[in-house]
């Protein structure tokens, strides 16, 4: 499979063949709002792959909202889908770095840039 939306299907019909509900559920769920994305415009299109992945981040931030809105709410059955659900996603989404891996790559180029304070970094 060569984009993203094709990788989606091709792992949507394994996973119902795996009667794996929760897999198949939430990417029928991503391939339907890759669907919305590509018939919003004036016209019927296909997406990048840099558009689904927009779209996939989309969903993924609304299950993470979802979660955390039931588990305050105290329905820890429905958070736990929400969680479920985001985790599947994940899989689709680059991985993002940590606090400390931004840290050194920021002091890595300004190191490397022969910054040493602040001043330095102003424009002139």
């Amino acid at each position: 499979m060569s984009t993203l939306k094709d990788r989606l299907t091709a792992d949507m019909r394994a996973a119902l063949k795996a009667r794996d509900e929760l897999t198949t559920s939430t990417l029928r769920m991503a391939l339907s709002a890759v669907g919305t994305a590509e018939v919003a415009g004036a016209a019927k299109r296909e997406l990048s792959d840099d558009e689904v992945l927009a779209v996939l981040t989309k969903e993924a931030k609304k299950r993470r909202e979802a979660a955390a809105a039931f588990a305050d709410a105290g329905r820890t059955e429905q958070a736990g889908k929400e969680t479920a659900e985001g985790e599947v996603l994940e899989r689709y989404l680059p991985k993002q770095l940590s606090d400390a891996e931004i840290a050194e790559l920021v002091s890595g180029a300004l190191a490397a840039g022969g910054f040493t304070g602040k001043a330095q970094l102003a424009r002139p």
